[in-house]
This record gives structure tokens, sequence and C-alpha cells, in this order.
């Protein structure tokens, strides 16, 4: 079982001025299981950290580099979850980062989810469990 990493999470463990900061880098940092980011996320960690005073990106790229991050690329089936995903979910707004997280965390068939989106992610219904476990809590 592995730890699957959203945006947001990712993002503030890196940006120690983010309210969710010590949150975030103490649940990154605890997580025994692999941790998981789906490529996706990637572009937009880096256009916050960009968009941020202290732009810490290269942080993420050492330690994808190192192992401590795994980063799963989406496949052909992915796509196609993604695509219903945005349909099924269209009035919440949900965008292809979010519908890409939820499809590869099915894919994998993992319930934990590190996330500060709530609102979406607490009312999409993955297909392998009732719902994600949301951390942090």
């Amino acid at each position: 079982m592995g730890l699957v990493i959203d945006s947001g999470v990712l993002y503030a463990a890196l940006d120690r001025t983010d309210r969710h900061h010590s949150a975030c880098a103490q649940l990154l940092g605890g997580v025994r299981e692999p941790r998981i980011v789906p490529a996706p996320v990637l572009p937009e960690v880096d256009w916050l950290c960009r968009h941020s005073t202290d732009g810490r990106f290269s942080v993420v790229l050492q330690q994808v580099g190192s192992g401590a991050l795994e980063i799963e690329d989406l496949d052909s089936s992915d796509y196609r979850r993604v695509e219903e995903l945005l349909v099924t979910y269209a009035d919440l707004r949900v965008g292809f980062v979010d519908a890409a997280v939820l499809a590869v965390a099915e894919r994998l068939r993992e319930s934990k989810l590190a996330t500060l989106d709530h609102r979406h992610f607490s009312v999409m219904r993955p297909r392998h469990v009732d719902a994600m476990e949301l951390l942090p809590a």
C-alpha cells in the first residue's frame, strides 16, 4: 500500500509560509509506505512554486531522484477514467489533475489520498472503495 499525493499537500509541505505546512510536512515525513505522485501533479506544483516567494520545486525533483517520491504516469485506461470523471462531476468543476489523481489511486487500488481538496475528493466516488481516506484529517 502507498499514499497517493495531490498537489496541495506536496506544495504546502515545501512552503513554510503555507498555513497547512506543518500538517503536510509532518504527514509526508512520517509516511513509511511509498509516496506516489501522479505525473500530472508535477506541473501544477511547479507552477505553484514559481509563483511563491521561495520557488522550491528543485526539492521535489531531488526527492524523485532519491526515490523518496515515486512518479506514476497515466496509462490509456487512466485517460478514459479521467474523461468519465470530468463528465460525471462537471457540476463540481473538477479539473484534469484531480480526476487524474483519482484515476491513478483507483488503478493502484490505493485507499489513502494526501490532499487539501476535500471539496472535490469527499464528493467523488472511487470505484475500488466506498470513499478515499483523506489526509491530513
